[in-house]
């Protein structure tokens, strides 16, 4: 099968998929928020696996996918830098990272990985949905490169967590607030002070 023939058969399930998006994308991501980890089900060109997602720093996620296929297993590890697109709900990323697996008649393979996609929070649901592009280069495997992606749903297992401060400042509770009463007990105890001096003052 030729490059053009293989990436129109790629593409061609994933007009239905984008689609979707598309419409998830119309109805609003503004109530979108922010996460920590999640995990879900990722579907693939002939095969389906697990995804889990980890946020390590402010835009970047390590992604693990256990993937199987007909005749292979395949354990992937992705460091992906995450930039927004409409705002924290739709974003797209980048990434690379490495795989580890098993094929039938070929044992043991590993290889390097990289990855593109968009990914989107969809309103009122902890749901994230993602379409990607991840293609392969495969050692000690009967094919050297592979042109791959999917679509993954993940739910959302751990919410980012608000700053107690902000959310404390706006109930009168924040830095401001200590602040003016120490302030205050600062001037009662320095009158209190003077007082007693000043009986004591011939």
């Amino acid at each position: 099968m030729s490059d053009g023939k293989l990436i129109a058969t790629y593409f061609n399930p994933m007009k239905k998929i984008t689609l979707i998006l598309s419409l998830c994308l119309l109805c609003g991501v503004a109530s979108a928020q922010n996460y920590r980890t999640a995990a879900g089900l990722r579907i693939g060109r002939g095969g389906f696996g697990i995804s889990a997602q980890q946020k390590i720093m402010e835009r970047s996620t390590l992604e693990g996918i256990l993937s199987v296929d007909s005749d292979e297993f395949t354990g992937t590890l992705l460091l992906e830098k995450h930039h927004p697109l409409l705002g924290k709900g739709f974003n797209y990323y980048l990434g690379g990272g490495g795989h580890i697996g098993t094929l039938n008649d070929y044992g043991t393979f590993y290889g390097a990985d990289a990855i593109v996609g968009v990914e989107m929070k969809l309103p009122l649901f902890p749901v994230l949905l993602s379409l990607d592009m991840k293609p392969a280069v495969h050692v000690n495997h009967e094919d050297w490169f592979n042109f791959g992606g999917g679509f993954t749903i993940r739910y959302i297992l751990v919410k980012e967590k608000k700053d107690r401060k902000k959310i404390l400042g706006i109930f009168g509770g924040g830095d401001n607030d200590k602040n003016s009463r120490k302030n205050k007990n600062n001037k009662k105890n320095s009158g209190k002070e003077q007082r007693k001096t000043g009986i004591f003052n011939w």
